[in-house]
């Protein structure tokens, strides 16, 4: 796949995918990690739907900042959750996307950038899908938040280890409950959508649980 690093403002964006070949835009906040599956992320993604797409990683460099809706304690470690989930969004709505030319745009993301994702259907339209693998629907407030807020998307993808509510972390072992919350808060809503277990822990297979969220979104989309 082409592959092309580009910065915008703050951000340092990869450009995976020709743009001419492409009508949909798939993003995602990464950290180092998440750069070192992506190729696998790619093709595995190419393995389950044939539609053409550019995927656009943007690097982010305080995970517990930027990703995240509202302030809140630490739950592992001492760093403390901050507020900037809002700026991120604004940065992918007014610079990122203006750049880009895409018919569809599907957001999605692994561990907090999930939450970021799902955060950013209810503030947002200008996402037609998605794809939150493993996402930290743990976080402080979120699932209370989520009741009282309706997404603005067309298809929203769930995963789940299912091993990750065994967390020896009592905060983050409410996951399993709050991404079946979740889940039923959505088919509430007439939101098409899926959520599947893949077998695991939270630091399993990322890559593939990405690609497997991205490829149904975009068949989803094309197939509703």
């Amino acid at each position: 796949m082409e592959q092309e690093t580009f910065v915008i403002g703050e951000y340092e964006c990869i450009r995976y995918g020709a743009i001419s070949e492409a009508d949909t835009l798939l993003i995602q906040p990464v950290d180092e990690h998440d750069l070192k599956g992506i190729e696998n992320e790619l093709a595995s993604i190419q393995k389950t739907t044939e539609q053409p797409f550019q995927l656009v990683s943007i690097k982010v460099k305080d995970w517990q900042t930027e990703l995240t809706p509202w302030a809140a304690p630490a739950v592992f470690g001492k760093v403390p959750f901050g507020d900037g989930a809002a700026e991120m969004l604004r940065f992918i709505s007014d610079e990122l996307l203006p750049q880009m030319n895409a018919r569809r745009v599907v957001l999605g993301g692994y561990s907090l950038a999930g939450l970021f994702a799902l955060w950013a259907s209810y503030n947002s339209d200008k996402f037609d899908g998605i794809a939150a693998a493993s996402p930290s629907v743990w976080y402080p407030q979120w699932i209370e938040y989520a009741e009282s807020h309706t997404p603005q998307t067309k298809a929203i993808y769930l995963s789940l280890g299912d091993r990750e509510e065994r967390a020896k972390n009592p905060v983050m072992a409410r996951v399993g409950d709050c991404i079946r919350c979740q889940y039923e808060l959505l088919e509430q809503q007439d939101i098409e959508t899926q959520l599947e277990w893949n077998v695991g822990n939270h630091f399993v297979d990322a890559d593939v649980r990405m690609a497997k969220g991205f490829a149904w979104v975009m068949n989803k989309l094309e197939n509703p």
